[in-house]
Parts: C-alpha cells; structure tokens; sequence
C-alpha cells in the first residue's frame, strides 16, 4: 500500500512542528510538506500531489472555508480534513457544504488525528462524534425553516441513525438498543439506501439540511 500523502495547512509553525513529528512517527503517513494558509496550500497541490490536506480554519491570506471550496473545484482528487480549535455549528456546518471529508478538534488526542487520516483515506469522511452531536444539537435548538422530506425511515431506524450520527460502532449501537450488530447492520445500510447517501459526512448533511432528528431523545 502507497503511504497516505498528507499536506498540513496551518498558520502556526509551531502547531505544524507538532503535527509534523506526530506523524512521522506513523507508518503509512508521509507529510509531503506544509502551507502557513489557503492560498499557499492551494499553490502547491500540483507539486505535492497530497491524498489529505489537514487543514485549520481560521488563517490570514485565505481562510480554511474558502481554500476547501477552492480546493474540491480543482482538486477533486484532495480529500480536505479539518483540524481546528472551532466546533461550534457556525464553523462545521458551513466546511461541511463547502466538501470537507472530516472534522476534527485540536483538543482530540494523537490516535483520533492518525484515525481520522486514515479514515478519511479509506473510506471517504470521518466526524468526531461530538462535533457530530454538538452541531446537530444545535441546529434542532436553532430550528429550520426547511420541512424534512418524505424518508420513509422506521422509528428503529431512525433511533439507530442518531447513534451511528454520534460516531457509534455497529457493535455500540447493538448494545444501546439490545440487537445484534448484523441487525445493526442491516439498517445502517437501508438508512443510507432511503436516503441517498454513502458515507457519514454525507449523512450529517443530509440529517441538517432536512432537520431530521430530535436530539433530546436518548436510547
């Protein structure tokens, strides 16, 4: 297997040294080089070829919303992942639309960072559960003006959806509701089959768009 290229897009050096020795320290991960903001970043695509660019928010020159717009335009083959101190709904949801394929919070350990890359390279996204959580929450407080469509989701599915929304594992959420993770399963994959998507960061988009969930219940 290719190592995972990855570009650190940062305005602190120091945060970027730190990122940089953390995953020189993975194998499988190569950081291919670094950029102080969006425009730099997007500068160097094409003489660095990264698989992930691991990118913060708030920068001068070019922020982290715009350079993921700019980046999914003309570099499709990039997969943006943000690492930012920000989770607030006003930052994710807007990086979210913009095509980011993750979102993960400074604060997060090593492990979650490497897990994250990894995630995002195979398999297309990764939500740190509670941004996840966070973000829905707050935007079912803030209400919406948008009607949920017709989705045909079962009351089973739709408790199995706010916990695979929470970043649940197949085997958590076979415990939280007493089935068997085969069951789990199988309406993880009629969720995504109703509703027309493929992956996590999808679902969340489409759970906020639609305002689909109420997230005082608890299971």
């Amino acid at each position: 297997m290719p190592d995972i290229r990855v570009l650190i897009v940062d305005d602190h050096a120091i945060l970027r040294d730190g990122i940089r020795s953390l995953l020189d320290r993975q194998d499988g991960i190569r950081v291919v080089g670094e950029a102080s903001n969006g425009r730099e970043a997007l500068s160097r695509l094409g003489e660095l070829q990264p698989d992930i660019i691991l990118m913060d928010v708030a920068m001068p020159v070019m922020d982290g919303l715009e350079a993921t717009r700019r980046i999914k335009e003309t570099y499709p083959h990039g997969r943006v992942l943000i690492l930012t101190q920000h989770g607030g709904q006003e930052y994710v949801t807007p990086l979210l639309q913009a095509g980011a394929s993750g979102y993960v919070l400074k604060r997060a350990g090593s492990y979650e960072v490497v897990t994250a890359i990894r995630q995002v390279y195979e398999q297309g996204a990764f939500l740190e559960p509670g941004v996840a959580r966070q973000v829905l929450h707050d935007y079912s407080q803030a209400g919406s003006d948008k009607v949920a469509g017709e989705s045909h989701l079962t009351e089973r599915e739709r408790q199995v959806l706010e916990l695979v929304i929470e970043g649940k594992s197949n085997k958590e959420i076979a415990r939280a509701l007493v089935i068997s993770p085969k069951t789990v399963s199988v309406h993880r994959s009629n969720i995504m089959s109703k509703l027309g998507v493929h992956n996590s960061i999808e679902l969340v988009r489409y759970v906020m768009e639609h305002n689909l969930l109420d997230f005082d219940a608890s299971y």
